[in-house]
């Protein structure tokens, strides 16, 4: 099926789709895969999806960032900023273009849609769910995602594939290469998780690592709601000491960035050397100031989010932030799904970070060396 890839990037994922499909053509012998796709609006901001190009029987992946809120459309004259809920109706056009021609298709959406609205607490809606069971009827046969919120909602939907794909490779190397001066031992680092949700990805790494880990929980007041949610009243700790140690907090994502903060500040006030945080999603809801602020008082060193999702340019100015690029992961999914490789050491790439881990050990400069070249 190698022959036969087509390659549909959303105007809401650009930002890396031209990137993955320079890397997938230069692979391929310079060979083009890109199916052009347009996303017109009507007047009444009802939209439509139109594809430049047959995907008859082709292997189409569409590409979408459900999270880039910097795409505008007008509506009765006024500008709207697209929303996720505009992303996904956009997606569902796509595949609804397709008009059930492709011999497969694969969705690549990052950020999963709705991914925080995965279980019912009260007379509320599942929205992931609803996600999932509309792309399966769609004929969509995989979707592939990143650290999802909670990748037990997959389980929706048994026969449609579900790959959810860890960058904790891309974090390891990232970090591994811009310090020099790790002491990777459990005398000296330690992994945190922000909440209990956490704790499956830190015990991942910290294993790999073979240090040890903490956790805090958040303690809600459940008697009143607030933003759909039960207001967190404080984060409590529970684990070793951290004096003198460097620590790295890993979550999903950061969204409006009070509670990585809190437990940021937490952390340096009972003695940690360093505080790096690690989540694979930057959304920064919120803006940037209260970062700066926290950055300047000391209560971190470095943030580290993946490119996965839509990044403003004066996020990446900032001297805190740290961008890792996933591009070539995504390429190397494309490309094993397409050609029919397994996908077992993207989705966990346990050995990989193992070696970098040993390399390090050995000598970091040989290992900023190697991941130059």
């Amino acid at each position: 099926m190698h022959d036969k890839l087509s390659l549909i990037v959303l105007p809401a994922a650009e930002h890396f789709g031209s990137r993955v499909h320079r890397i997938l053509s230069g692979w391929r012998e310079g060979a083009s895969f890109l199916d052009p796709v347009d996303c017109p609006r009507f007047s009444s901001g009802e939209g439509k999806a139109v594809l430049k190009e047959s995907v008859r029987d082709r292997d189409v992946y569409i590409l979408t960032d459900v999270c880039n809120n910097s795409l505008t459309y007008q509506m009765c004259g006024e500008i709207n900023h697209m929303s996720p809920d505009d992303h996904y109706q956009d997606l569902k056009r796509v595949i609804a273009a397709c008009n059930g021609r492709a011999e497969r298709i694969t969705v690549i959406m990052p950020f999963i849609y709705e991914g925080r609205q995965h279980r019912k607490t009260a007379r509320e809606s599942l929205d992931c769910a609803v996600m999932l069971r509309e792309l399966e009827n769609m004929g969509v046969n995989t979707l592939i995602t990143f650290d999802a919120h909670d990748p037990r909602i997959q389980n929706v939907v048994p026969l449609m594939a579900v790959e959810n794909i860890s960058p904790a490779l891309q974090f390891t190397q990232a970090f591994l290469t811009e310090y020099e001066d790790l002491h990777l031992d459990g005398d000296h680092l330690m992994f945190i998780a922000p909440d209990e949700g956490a704790t499956e990805r830190v015990v991942f790494l910290a294993t790999l690592f073979s240090v040890n880990i903490g956790m805090f929980y958040k303690r809600r007041d459940y008697t009143r709601v607030v933003n759909g949610s039960n207001p967190v009243v404080a984060h409590e700790f529970c684990g070793g000491s951290v004096r003198d140690m460097d620590v790295i907090v890993v979550d999903d994502m950061i969204s409006s960035g009070g509670s990585i903060l809190d437990t940021s500040r937490q952390l340096k006030e009972r003695g940690a050397r360093r505080v790096f945080i690690f989540a694979t999603f930057g959304l920064f809801t919120d803006g940037l100031s209260r970062f700066d602020r926290a950055f300047a008082d000391g209560w971190f060193d470095r943030i580290m989010t993946t490119n996965l999702v839509y990044q403003k340019p004066e996020l990446l100015a900032r001297e805190w932030y740290f961008s890792v690029n996933i591009n070539r992961y995504i390429a190397s999914v494309i490309d094993n799904m397409n050609r029919g490789i397994s996908l077992q050491t993207l989705r966990k790439p346990a050995g990989r970070i193992t070696q970098m881990i040993e390399l390090y050990k050995k000598n970091p400069v040989a290992l900023q060396s190697s991941s130059s070249t």
